[in-house]
C-alpha cells in the first residue's frame, strides 16, 4: 500500500531520505510470497531445460551466453531440488533484490519515502519484473546487473567519488559473465557522462582501475570465446537474421506492454525530470544514455526488453514528482488503483495464474507462458516411438532433436521411460555430445512441424508420431513431428557440421 504522506522526510548527512525500509520490505514480501506460490504451477520453460543441461556441463563459456546463468541454475536445483519450484527459488531471490535497488535508485535520485515505495510498487507489479522473477532466464540476472551499476554509477556521479570505480568494475565484471548487453550499458552511460556531464568523475586513475577489475572478472569467457572464434557473434547475427526486423518494429510497442502502459506517465516524468530538475542535474547523462541504449539494440536486432533495466531508472526518477503530484487523497487513491490494476494485468498475462488449457487468451502478449507446457509430453511421445524400435537395433538407434528444448525434455524427462541421451545440433548441444559413426540408424528426429530442413540429412524419413501437450497450448511444440529414419545420408562426424544450428 502507498504511504499517503511521507512519515519522515528528514536528510541524512549525504542530502537523502532515510531509505523506506519497512513498506518497501513488505512490497517485496509480498512479491516473493506469490512468486513462490506460482513458481511450479506449470513446468520448466524450454530454456530453463537447456540451462540445466548446460549445468551439466560447466564450462567457461557456451556458444550463446556466458557461463553465470547455467552455473546458478545448477545450485539452485541442488540446492533447492531439480524441480520448477526448486530451479527458480534463485530467481525469485533475484527479483526481491532488484525490486530493494529499484526503490533505493529513487532514493539516491532524491527520492522521498513515499517515491521510493512507488517506485518499488512499479518494478514489483511491472510485466519485465514478475517474469523475470518466475523463472531462470539469462535476463533475470542482467537486470539485477544493471541495476546494481546504475545505482553505483548514480552514486558516482552525486558524490564525486571515484572510488566506487572498484564496485562498479566488479558489477560490469561479473554481470559480463552473464550476458555480454553490460558492456553497451556502460558504453551509453560513459557517452551520456561524455556529452553532459559531470566529466569530472572520469579523471585520475579509478576509472582505469575500475575498467581493469571488470575486464579481469569477463576474462575467462572472453578467451573462451576467442578460443572458439567468437560464436556469439554468429548467435548474434542468426537473432538478427531471423527476428532483427520484427523486434525493430515492436520496439516501442513492447517496451510500453512489457512494463505496463499505465507506467508510461511515470515514465515520462522520470525523462522530463532528468533534463529540467536542477536538484539532480549531475544525473542527466541517463537521460541521453537511455535513447543510445535504444539506438544500439535497434541498430542490432535485439529484443525490445533489453532496454528495459535502464528504462526501470528513468521510471524511478520520475517517482519524485509523481510522489507530489498524488498529495492529496483523490489523486493518492488514482495512483493506488492504477498501479494495482497494471500489477494484475501483469499477474494474468506473465505468471502462471490461468489454467493452461486458457492460455490462449494470454500467449499472444506473453509466450513464454505457453512454453512451459508439453515437456513431459514431448518425452514421453518420444519413448513411444522408441518402443517401436526393435530391441537389438536400438544399440545403434539415435534420438536427434531440431533444438535444445526439445534435447532438453528427452534429458530430463527421457530416463524414466528408458530413453536414451538426445543428440541436437542447436546452440551448445552441438559442442556436448556427438553421435559415434556406428550408430548408423534408425534415427528418430524429433523436429517442429512446420520445419523440415533437417530431414534432409537422414534417409528413408517417415512421420511415426506427435506430440500432443494434452492442454491445447499452441505453442512452439504442439504437434511436433517425430519422424522414423532409416539412418543419416552420410557419417556423422561428416554432416555434423551441417546440422549446427545458432
Amino acid at each position: 500500500m502507498i504511504e499517503t504522506r511521507d512519515l519522515s522526510e528528514r536528510r541524512t548527512a549525504a542530502g537523502l531520505v532515510p531509505f523506506a525500509v519497512v513498506p518497501v520490505a513488505g512490497i517485496v514480501t509480498v512479491l516473493v510470497v506469490v512468486l513462490t506460490a506460482l513458481s511450479g504451477r506449470y513446468g520448466f520453460h524450454r530454456d530453463e531445460l537447456y540451462f540445466l543441461e548446460a549445468g551439466r556441463h560447466l564450462a567457461w563459456g557456451y556458444v550463446d551466453q556466458p557461463p553465470l546463468t547455467p552455473l546458478l541454475a545448477r545450485t539452485g536445483t541442488a540446492l533447492f531440488g531439480d524441480t520448477p519450484a526448486g530451479l527458480r527459488v534463485i530467481s525469485t531471490i533475484v527479483c526481491a533484490a532488484s525490486v530493494m535497488l529499484t526503490a533505493l535508485i529513487a532514493r539516491e535520485l532524491h527520492g522521498g519515502r513515499r517515491a521510493q515505495v512507488i517506485a518499488a510498487c512499479c518494478s514489483a507489479g511491472s510485466g519485465d519484473f514478475l517474469a523475470l522473477g518466475h523463472m531462470v532466464s539469462t535476463a533475470t540476472f542482467d537486470l539485477f546487473a544493471w541495476l546494481v551499476i546504475s545505482w553505483l554509477v548514480l552514486r558516482l556521479l552525486r558524490t564525486g567519488d571515484t572510488r566506487l570505480y572498484v564496485p562498479t568494475g566488479v558489477a560490469a565484471g561479473i554481470g559480463m559473465e552473464n550476458k555480454y548487453l553490460v558492456a553497451v550499458l556502460v558504453v551509453a552511460l560513459l557517452l551520456g557522462v561524455l556529452a553532459v556531464g559531470p566529466r569530472r568523475v572520469l579523471r585520475g586513475w579509478w576509472p582505469l582501475a575500475g575498467i581493469i577489475i571488470a575486464a579481469g572478472i569477463a576474462l575467462p569467457n572472453l578467451w573462451w570465446q576467442a578460443a572458439h572464434g567468437w560464436p556469439e557473434f554468429s548467435v548474434a547475427a542468426s537473432i538478427d537474421a531471423t527476428d532483427g526486423m520484427t523486434n525493430r518494429i515492436l520496439f516501442v510497442p513492447m517496451q510500453v506492454v512489457l512494463l505496463s502502459p499505465l507506467f508510461v506517465p511515470i515514465w515520462v516524468a522520470g525523462l522530463v525530470r532528468l533534463v529540467r530538475d536542477p536538484a539532480i542535474r549531475w544525473a542527466r547523462s541517463i537521460a541521453l544514455a537511455y535513447p543510445v541504449l535504444c539506438a544500439a539494440v535497434l541498430l542490432g536486432g535485439g529484443k525490445p526488453y533489453y532496454a528495459l533495466p535502464l528504462l526501470t531508472v528513468v521510471i524511478a526518477a520520475g517517482c519524485e514528482p509523481v510522489a507530489r503530484w498524488s498529495g492529496d487523497a483523490r489523486r493518492g487513491r488514482l495512483l493506488v488503483a492504477g498501479i494495482l490494476l497494471a500489477a494484475l494485468v501483469n499477474t494474468v498475462v506473465t505468471l502462471p495464474v490461468l489454467p493452461p488449457g486458457e492460455l490462449s487468451l494470454v500467449n499472444g502478449l506473453d509466450k513464454e507462458q505457453g512454453e512451459q507446457i508439453g515437456w513431459p509430453q514431448l518425452a514421453e511421445a518420444t519413448a513411444g516411438e522408441w518402443s517401436h524400435i526393435p530391441a537389438d537395433r536400438r544399440l545403434k538407434a539415435v534420438i536427434f532433436t531440431q533444438n535444445y528444448g526439445e534435447a532438453g525434455a528427452i534429458a530430463r524427462y527421457g530416463p524414466a521411460h528408458g530413453l536414451p541421451a538426445p543428440y541436437s545440433g542447436h546452440m551448445s548441444y552441438a559442442d556436448w555430445r556427438r553421435p559415434p559413426d556406428s550408430a548408423d540408424g534408425p534415427v528418430l528426429l524429433v523436429r517442429q512441424s512446420t520445419d523440415t530442413r533437417m530431414r534432409r540429412y537422414f534417409t528413408a524419413c517417415q512421420q511415426a508420431g506427435r506430440v500432443d501437450n494434452g492442454q491445447g497450448v499452441h505453442n512452439a511444440e504442439q504437434n511436433a513431428v517425430i519422424d522414423l529414419c532409416t539412418g543419416t545420408v552420410a557419417r556423422w562426424s561428416v554432416i555434423w557440421p551441417s546440422l549446427r544450428r545458432f
